[in-house]
């Protein structure tokens, strides 16, 4: 059984002084596929270094997060492009657009946006989508851009059941993580009124560890407990929702 973390910053600072142990943890559980989203360039380096560590196990995407479109974004968007043409990704994300710390920066979070996915339509990528306080700033553009070369995660989806098929209609996967074992996460009250072929499981660690650990700092280990929660929703077994939501990652990133 392969059960999938789909959006995971295992090179993240936070797990700078265990790295390989949290990594072991998650292997023991089964848990041996961990898709690694981009923020911005200076965390480059550290993500081709995970890669060489573990090979077999991590798969990287390219990107520019949208609270890093900052004055220079036309630089970093630059270093996407330079990324891509030197070797393969298995998506561009995490883009998007990001309205809980700045909103300012809207115009130029638009722009890079919908750069980004044009440039997966280019390379023929999916797209991982961030999405705080702004579904309907992403819908408009995901309107403007929906075809069939138009497909992805919605990742960490925090929305009402309205939007999880507005979004499953652009043809995005619903990327579902610890929000969905918190009390007030709201996601659990609906999500078996969708087809778990339109799921994927991911942990966003070291951010919004799953109950019991909320508050704490994430891994991807804890996966184990948002592929639990969804079985006691769906009520089906663990290994059929690691089964299906696995195939669902392999059919976005052709893996």
């Amino acid at each position: 059984m392969i059960i999938t973390d789909t959006h995971t910053h295992l090179y993240s600072e936070a797990f700078d002084e265990d790295r390989d142990a949290m990594m072991q943890r998650a292997l023991d559980l089964g848990v041996s596929r961990f898709f690694v989203p981009a923020i911005d360039s200076t965390y480059t380096e550290s993500m081709y270094k995970l890669e060489s560590n573990y090979p077999e196990n991590v798969h990287l995407m390219m990107g520019l997060h949208p609270t890093h479109v900052k004055e220079n974004y036309k630089e970093e968007l630059a270093h996407v492009e330079e990324e891509l043409s030197k070797r393969s990704f298995v998506a561009i994300g995490e883009i998007g657009i990001d309205l809980y710390w700045d909103k300012s920066t809207l115009p130029i979070q638009q722009e890079a946006f919908r750069h980004q996915i044009r440039l997966a339509k280019k390379h023929k990528l999916p797209i991982v989508i961030h999405c705080r306080e702004s579904f309907d700033e992403i819908f408009e553009i995901l309107e403007e851009e929906k075809g069939e070369d138009l497909f992805g995660i919605f990742h960490c989806f925090t929305g009402t059941i309205e939007q999880a098929h507005k979004a499953i209609s652009y043809n995005m996967k619903l990327g579902i993580g610890g929000v969905v074992t918190f009390k007030n996460g709201k996601i659990d009250k609906f999500l078996d009124q969708i087809d778990l072929k339109h799921l994927v499981l991911e942990t966003d660690s070291p951010y919004l560890a799953p109950v019991p650990y909320r508050g704490k700092r994430n891994e991807s280990s804890y996966v184990i407990n948002v592929l639990e929660k969804l079985s006691y929703i769906y009520g089906v077994s663990t290994k059929e929702i690691a089964e299906i939501t696995t195939a669902n990652s392999e059919a976005v990133f052709n893996i």
